[in-house]
């Protein structure tokens, strides 16, 4: 089984961190998670991500440094999660694969429904000082 390359952005506003919660007819729907999606061939992780949230959100952010990057195996799919700290610049919040947003506190992250592969992601947030 091929593994399937995602990026998504850890988009800090202020003191939050943006989740959104994936529609209910899409696959994982009702999970929460980091914003980003497949990076295409030949395509720079930063440029998927971009593209990405310009697609699925119509926002704009600042993409600063790689923060961590997590295997994953759901049943069906094997996913490489690429995330990335990022500056939220600004953003229409046009919902396409998505039917909420939040801005979550970093400490409150674990709290919300995220989708597993996201878990490792937000565990690394948590336990880290440097990233805000």
């Amino acid at each position: 089984m091929d593994t399937v390359r995602v990026v998504c952005g850890v988009i800090f506003k202020e003191d939050k961190i943006l989740l959104c919660r994936r529609k209910a007819e899409k696959p994982l729907g009702g999970y929460w998670e980091f914003p980003g999606g497949k990076v295409d061939p030949d395509e720079s992780e930063s440029d998927a991500l971009n593209r990405e949230l310009k697609e699925e959100l119509a926002m704009q952010v600042e993409i600063n440094t790689h923060f961590k990057t997590i295997i994953h195996q759901y049943e069906n799919i094997k996913i490489e999660l690429i995330a990335y700290s990022c500056e939220f610049v600004q953003a229409d919040f046009i919902l396409t694969d998505h039917d909420a947003i939040q801005w979550v506190e970093k400490r409150r992250l674990l709290s919300v429904n995220l989708a597993p592969a996201d878990i490792s992601i937000a565990e690394a947030l948590i336990s880290n000082d440097n990233i805000s």
